[in-house]
């Protein structure tokens, strides 16, 4: 398979290093605005090209790996899917747009390719989407951080918003791609609610999601370590986007 990579830098960069020990990864095709990012990338791959546009990219890729923003996916998503190219999406924040969702839905459907989204900073997106089959009433994602992170000066724990999925989007957009995730493989950005927690106490970005349904109860929760070359991102991020990697790949699927 050949694989291309929109956006070099923490995350495109961990994923890139993992396909180039893939033996099923023939060649990686990079692409970023940022042209150094893409020359400092390179060096680091046996298997690594740097395309000359995204269309070059999309042209040589089988699937493509979106790692750069939300702005990407608005540009290129539709693009590349009329390719008949599988799409990943790191940047899920552009899925809350509606109209812009359903039209890459039925764009992967008529060209019979497939939109990946990695489960991200969280963990338990299986169980929820298992358990919609069966109904789901209610899905919870709490999110507790230090108040810094925040950009507040909170002396003791403080709920900061308390409200839907839809609602944190336009709030706390750095939490974007989490609630999206949860949304989606749940019960929507409408009815799923998300806690915000500014916590002095707190060292790291903690998530919780809490559900429960016919199927029961579901509780999962993650202290997330800093990506080391991007302390914005959550290391964990750039391993599910690896792990959708080897999902694609792989032959045999758990889950």
């Amino acid at each position: 398979m050949i694989l291309g990579i929109i956006g070099c830098g923490a995350i495109g960069t961990d994923v890139a290093l993992a396909a180039d020990k893939m033996e099923d990864i023939e060649e990686i095709y990079l692409y970023d605005k940022v042209k150094e990012a893409e020359k400092n990338l390179v060096k680091k791959l046996r298997k690594g090209r740097i395309a000359k546009n995204v269309d070059e990219l999309i042209e040589r890729s089988d699937a493509v790996f979106e790692a750069a923003s939300q702005e990407a996916v608005f540009e290129y998503g539709e693009k590349i899917l009329e390719s008949g190219k599988d799409l990943v999406i790191m940047s899920m924040g552009a899925l809350f747009d509606d109209d812009f969702r359903e039209r890459l839905i039925s764009i992967a459907k008529r060209n019979r390719c497939k939109i990946y989204l990695p489960s991200g900073a969280i963990c338990g997106i299986d169980g929820i989407a298992a358990a919609r089959t069966g109904g789901l009433d209610e899905v919870t994602l709490v999110t507790t951080k230090p108040p810094e992170s925040l950009g507040r000066k909170d002396e003791k724990r403080t709920v900061v918003f308390d409200g839907t999925a839809r609602e944190a989007v336009r709030l706390f957009p750095q939490n974007i791609n989490v609630a999206a995730c949860v949304s989606l493989a749940g019960i929507g950005f409408d009815r799923t609610e998300v806690k915000i927690v500014s916590d002095p106490v707190a060292v790291r970005i903690h998530h919780k999601v809490l559900a429960h349904g016919k199927f029961g109860r579901l509780r999962a929760e993650v202290e997330n370590m800093p990506n080391p070359n991007n302390p914005k991102s959550s290391y964990l991020a750039s391993l599910s986007a690896i792990a959708i990697l080897r999902r694609i790949v792989d032959p045999v699927q758990i889950g």
